[in-house]
Parts: structure tokens; C-alpha cells; sequence
């Protein structure tokens, strides 16, 4: 069930930075404001490029920083596919479950959700004496984009 209470997710990270008596400094303040209005998939250093377009002293350490304080605070979460490059996307809670599929040339990577997928899943699971508490799908292929900068195909 999903709840009709919007959560702001600026207010998440001003509570969390006070409780655990950490600064909220103007360069976390626009990564985190760069990051939420993004709301895709981003590797730090593509979030240090747009940041820096608002703030050209921005250190990519202090990118990092501010990714990892976003999701110890619940706010991101890194995702390592099989590049074994991180992206962060936005948390969504439990609620919005979704699977990826990557591009192997263009890194272009779409969510889905497909209802069959996830009862096929869990027929498996209990076939197999399994009870599904989690799980992750990656699905990698070569998207049909005609503009595609890497297009091997």
C-alpha cells in the first residue's frame, strides 16, 4: 500500500545531517538539490559535471561524500552493474520495486516493471523451497538507438 504523505526529501537530509551532528553545507545542499531534480541514474562524476555548472569549486570527493551521506540517510540508492561502475538513482522505497535493462554500448539504462516477471519469480522461488526477500534483475543488451555514441551493432 502505498502512502499519500509526500516526503521531502530536503527535510530527510537536514533532520539526518542534525541527528547525526554533521554539517549541511551549501555544496551538499546543490548536489543533493542537482541529484533529486535529476532523478536518473548518474555515476559521481556525471553528477560533478552538472553540479560544477552551478558551482565550478565542487570537488569530486565531495560528490562522493554527498552520495554516500544521501544513502546512509535513505535518500539514494548505488546500484553496481556489471561495468562495476556505480550509479545512484533516487530512493523510492519498498513500494516501487523496478528491474533495469542496461545497453552494453551507450551505459543507456530504463527501469521496468512487469507483473508476470515478478509472480514467474516468486512460482520459482516457492518451486524451489524459497521464500523471495529480495531481489535484483539486470537485464544487459544493445538498445535500437540510431544515435547511440558507442553503437557497435
Amino acid at each position: 500500500m502505498t502512502s499519500d504523505i509526500e516526503i521531502d526529501p530536503r527535510q530527510v537530509l537536514k533532520d539526518y545531517v542534525s541527528k547525526n551532528g554533521l554539517k549541511l553545507t551549501r555544496q551538499r545542499e546543490l548536489i543533493a538539490e542537482v541529484f533529486f531534480a535529476a532523478g536518473a541514474h548518474l555515476s559521481a562524476e556525471e553528477m560533478l559535471e552538472r553540479v560544477r555548472a552551478e558551482d565550478a569549486n565542487i570537488s569530486l570527493a565531495t560528490v562522493y561524500r554527498t552520495l554516500k551521506l544521501l544513502t546512509q540517510c535513505g535518500l539514494a540508492e548505488p546500484h553496481k552493474f556489471a561495468d562495476n561502475h556505480t550509479v545512484y538513482e533516487p530512493a523510492r522505497g519498498d513500494e516501487e520495486h523496478h528491474d533495469h535493462i542496461i545497453c552494453k554500448d551507450c551505459d543507456q539504462i530504463i527501469e521496468f516493471f512487469d507483473e508476470r516477471i515478478e509472480r514467474l519469480q516468486e512460482e520459482i522461488a516457492k518451486r524451489l523451497g524459497f521464500e523471495v526477500v529480495d531481489h535484483r534483475m539486470e537485464l544487459y543488451g544493445r538498445c535500437s538507438k540510431t544515435d547511440c555514441p558507442n553503437k557497435k551493432h
